[in-house]
């Protein structure tokens, strides 16, 4: 039996894409820049433009639109203008009807509750026994989702 198929977009150097591989997905990432130790099968282009191209032909979709824009560190860099992809990445994902998860920054607008486009949870690697000392910042991210997930509990006063 075939492994399921998940597209991987604004797939970076493929962190996101290690862990749908070992959750059994066979993986293909997208991404504008080369990326040329990415581990799956890699599609340098425009991940929007592979989206509407190509979404279809896969069974789930993942999108890591940048963050930039809604970073707490973009107002260190007021002249800069970063681009706002996450609202065209949500339409063209809803527009799939596959399933999907797009992750982004805590800061992001993102959807939190039931909504028209899907769920939302806030992440974090404290949830999943991952040790982060105290004292270092805690990287939460937003995941919306076209399917429900429940929330886990943040797990930072344990000291991992």
């Amino acid at each position: 039996m075939p492994k399921p198929r998940l597209l991987d977009l604004f797939c970076g150097a493929g962190g996101c894409s290690v862990g749908y591989s070992r959750a059994g997905f066979d993986v293909v990432g997208v991404d504008n820049r080369p990326m040329p130790r990415y581990p799956f099968t890699f599609v340098q282009g425009d991940a929007l433009e592979y989206l509407a191209a190509h979404g279809g032909e896969f069974d789930a979709i993942h999108a890591s639109p940048p963050c930039q824009r809604y970073s707490v560190l973009a107002a260190m860099h007021p002249d800069r203008e970063y681009p706002d992809l996450l609202q065209p990445a949500r339409e063209l994902l809803e527009a799939s009807g596959k399933p999907w998860v797009i992750e982004n920054v805590e800061t992001a607008p993102m959807e939190r509750e039931a909504n028209l486009f899907g769920f939302g949870v806030l992440l974090c690697g404290s949830m999943f026994g991952l040790g982060v000392p105290r004292g270092y910042l805690r990287r939460h991210r937003c995941f919306e989702t076209s399917f429900p997930v429940p929330q886990p509990a943040c797990d930072h006063f344990l000291g991992r």
